[in-house]
């Protein structure tokens, strides 16, 4: 089964709009039909910026965080020092934890950062593309 890493970008985009590719990620989570992984940044970025629309957008997320069985990753401070070599400081927590769990993609909306860089992919050792049309490709 397809392991796949979702960063803040993807989580919000699916908590927020329930149509889209970053929603349909998350069902295909619920459903059991890949696993998807993320960290404890991206859990604390997505609900700081979803508390920031609406209380009620936290209540969703929480809802969301119940039914889908995700794993965490979590990368040491020495991983993501070493991510931070090559990639923006906000963006090296995300690029280590997805390293570190070998995922088959990492999944993000970032296209200033990470989307088409391909020096990070090979770092992670993982494709990076965005939710849509590019990631049924993979899956």
């Amino acid at each position: 089964m397809k392991r796949i890493f979702i960063d803040s970008s993807v989580f919000f985009s699916a908590a927020h709009s329930e149509r889209g590719a970053s929603r349909e990620l998350l069902l295909m989570g619920a459903r059991g039909e890949i696993i998807l992984v993320i960290s404890t940044l991206v859990l604390e970025e997505t609900r700081r910026n979803l508390l920031e629309v609406s209380s009620e957008m936290a209540v969703l997320f929480d809802l969301l965080l119940a039914a889908i069985p995700f794993e965490i990753a979590q990368p040491t401070k020495e991983e993501v020092v070493l991510a931070a070599e090559i990639v923006e400081l906000k963006d090296a927590p995300i690029l280590a934890a997805a390293r570190k769990a070998r995922t088959d993609l990492l999944v993000t909306l970032d296209k200033k950062h990470l989307l088409g860089k391909p020096h990070l992919a090979e770092f992670a050792g993982m494709l990076i593309v965005a939710p849509g049309e590019e990631i049924t490709h993979h899956l």
